[in-house]
């Protein structure tokens, strides 16, 4: 490991000042690489160029991407799951654009992220919460979902039991939406307040507003109880579920 600031900070000292300002140069430049997470030449050239950022955010839609892939269809909760990241991170319109690009590349497969996750240990759990909001938002992780996520969790260093905690935390404490078939698709109207003759323009515009009025990232910052919180994460799972079911039986996208 080398430590770029510190090593600089302590070669300028040495000219400035002898050896009591290298070692001066050097203590400030290792408070600065601990700060910015600079372990290494590329790191700081990263850092400089202003890229770390967008590589941390490339790194997160892809490995959401993967995921929503890994059962063979990327269904809309997914989508609005995404969608909901980007405003989670306060994204720009930049910043959406090489989002949603990272996300259909981590559909793919193609890349390997055994090396930039193990470069992400300060950002971990945010990580893995990310994950598993996405593995838990049509209702059920399926075992392709559970072992990509126990994988990149063994390359970020996050326990099994870490792992446990943050996927009950996204969990639905009562099963899915429904219970039985026959009264499944009753239900999802009801949720959306729509009738079965309804067209796919009113559907689609009575879910995206219940769920702009009752996704969880609202009442993030407003200082709402956890278990108000976690009453809108339920409640949103509900959405996704009741909208993906009446899409299915209409037959729309």
């Amino acid at each position: 490991m080398i430590w770029p600031v510190t090593l600089l900070g302590a070669v300028a000292g040495l000219a400035v000042a002898s050896i009591p300002g290298a070692m001066l140069g050097g203590l400030l430049g290792q408070v600065l690489d601990r700060r910015l997470r600079l372990q290494s030449w590329a790191a700081l050239r990263e850092r400089l160029g202003g890229r770390a950022g967008g590589r941390d955010e490339w790194l997160l839609f892809v490995l959401l991407g993967r995921l929503a892939k890994s059962g063979g269809r990327v269904l809309p909760a997914h989508i609005q799951q995404a969608r909901a990241e980007m405003q989670r991170l306060g994204l720009d319109a930049e910043g959406q654009r090489q989002a949603i690009a990272a996300f259909a590349r981590g559909k793919t497969g193609r890349d390997s992220l055994r090396v930039p996750l193990r470069r992400q240990h300060a950002r971990s759990e945010m990580l893995m919460r990310a994950c598993w909001r996405m593995a838990w938002v049509d209702g059920q992780v399926g075992q392709a979902e559970r072992e990509l996520i126990m994988l990149w969790g063994k390359w970020l260093q996050v326990s099994s039991a870490i792992q446990a905690q943050l996927s009950d935390a996204y969990a639905p404490p009562q099963g899915p939406l429904v219970s039985t078939a026959s009264n499944a698709y009753q239900r999802a109207l009801n949720l959306l307040n729509v009738n079965a003759d309804a067209e796919p323009a009113q559907i689609k515009q009575a879910y995206r507003r219940l769920l702009s009025r009752h996704h969880p990232d609202k009442l993030a910052g407003s200082g709402a109880t956890p278990e108000r919180v976690r009453e809108a994460t339920e409640r949103t799972r509900e959405l996704h579920q009741a909208y993906d079911l009446i899409r299915q039986r209409h037959g729309f996208r």
